[in-house]
């Protein structure tokens, strides 16, 4: 029986385009991570006096263009090749980071380059990921994709796991110029995996693509599910004011607990055990729905709110790592589910809007988030995500009781 739960929970590694696939994002992923921690680092004891509201701003301008782009972005992966298209926003990425390293290396980097570089990452990310989350479909097929996402973002927090401790020590030993440098790299690995795959294994996309619609049909599509504009809601919601983790976690390490680099990539770590548990979790599972989507927003809250209290920097850790767990379980349920519940010739456009949501939203509770780390300390900032998971959860158990009640009315 436990073979058995193993095998199912890999089963998409079976498949020889995303085995490749998983080596070279892992090696990207890493290398994300370490350039976050630097990122982060840099803003908040290099260029500003410990400003959880600087980060803030870095995080909108690193996200926020996706809401701005996703009309064009979605189009683009459903009308392209997504491997060639992810061939180009890979490799545009890694010179973004290689420009801002060289910058932070001469010693002339201020706080609007890091603005501007934010910005510009941004942009490219709207591009990057509509393609990249569809295209797990065309390497596993849609049988396999809830799979294959739980895994993939199983891969992207062990790279959270370890990224962040390598960058940690890093920024010690060689300085954050450096770190952006080898994060520059580290995209290498992803655009191999890309160019080694064997193309004629790759599923189709549909024919049916409707070419007269772009982001409004998009949006005229998602009008007429209604479980499609549950799911989105409530990602908005838990992603605007409960998702700032940059925010929550700098601002505990610095300000509270009085920490340093290596803190802060400690407790990041923490947190991403927490998430790729939760993801493996999700893997084992067999279909999405809204009712686990609602399960986990709970335990966010929950878990959130108990964070926020704990006196010392190992218990806080401690509840990370189930923060962690209950944060993947949301956000990958909603990927497979707005995946699956969406016609594969729209599923572009649709992750398009997905992305905005989950890349967007998080920026524009972001300021505010950090306004409040500021003004009234980083528990009370968590306290704000506690609420944020316990509303949405509200919203989604508010929604399956309309359900119940309209099918029991159908029934009379």
């Amino acid at each position: 029986m436990p073979t058995s739960r193993f095998r199912n929970t890999f089963r998409s590694l079976r498949t020889y385009n995303y085995r490749i696939w998983c080596m070279g994002a892992l090696v990207s992923n890493v290398g994300t991570w370490m350039q976050r921690i630097a990122q982060d680092w840099l803003v908040m004891s290099q260029l500003t006096n410990h400003s959880g509201a600087a980060v803030g701003v870095v995080m909108a301008l690193q996200f926020g263009p996706p809401i701005v782009l996703m009309s064009v972005a979605g189009r683009l992966a459903d009308q392209y090749d997504r491997r060639k298209l992810l061939i180009i926003t890979q490799s545009a990425l890694g010179l973004t980071a290689l420009a801002l390293g060289l910058l932070v290396l001469s010693g002339h980097v201020a706080l609007w380059h890091v603005y501007a570089f934010a910005g510009i990452m941004g942009c490219i990310t709207a591009f990057d990921s509509p393609a990249r989350q569809t295209f797990l479909a065309e390497l596993v097929g849609d049988d396999d994709l809830p799979n294959a996402v739980a895994l993939n973002s199983s891969l992207f927090n062990s790279a959270q796991l370890i990224g962040p401790a390598i960058g940690g020590v890093l920024i010690s030993l060689i300085g954050v110029g450096w770190v952006f440098v080898l994060n520059a790299a580290s995209f290498i690995g992803v655009i191999a995996s890309l160019t080694q795959m064997r193309t004629s294994e790759l599923r189709q996309k549909s024919s049916k693509l409707n070419s007269s619609g772009g982001f409004f049909a998009g949006l005229s599509y998602i009008r007429t599910k209604p479980e499609l504009i549950m799911a989105l809601l409530m990602l908005f919601i838990l992603g605007t004011y409960g998702l700032n983790f940059p925010v929550f976690i700098s601002t505990m390490s610095i300000t509270t607990f009085h920490g340093g680099a290596h803190l802060y990539g400690m407790l990041s770590s923490m947190m991403a055990i927490g998430s790729v548990m939760g993801a493996l979790h999700v893997a084992g599972k067999s279909a999405p729905s809204l009712s686990f989507l609602t399960l986990s927003a709970f335990g966010f809250g929950v878990v959130a709110a108990l964070a926020a209290v704990m006196p010392n920097a190992m218990l806080f850790g401690a509840f990370l790592v189930a923060l962690g767990l209950t944060t993947q379980m949301f956000t990958t349920t909603a990927n497979s589910f707005v995946q699956l519940s969406t016609d594969p010739a729209m599923r572009g456009r649709v992750m398009a809007i997905y992305m905005g949501i989950f890349l967007g939203c998080t920026p524009l509770g972001a300021p505010l988030v950090g306004w409040v780390a500021d003004a009234f300390g980083p528990r009370w900032a968590l306290g704000v995500g506690a609420a944020a998971g316990f509303i949405t959860a509200a919203i989604g158990a508010l929604y399956k009781y309309k359900v119940r009640q309209a099918k029991e009315r159908l029934a009379d």
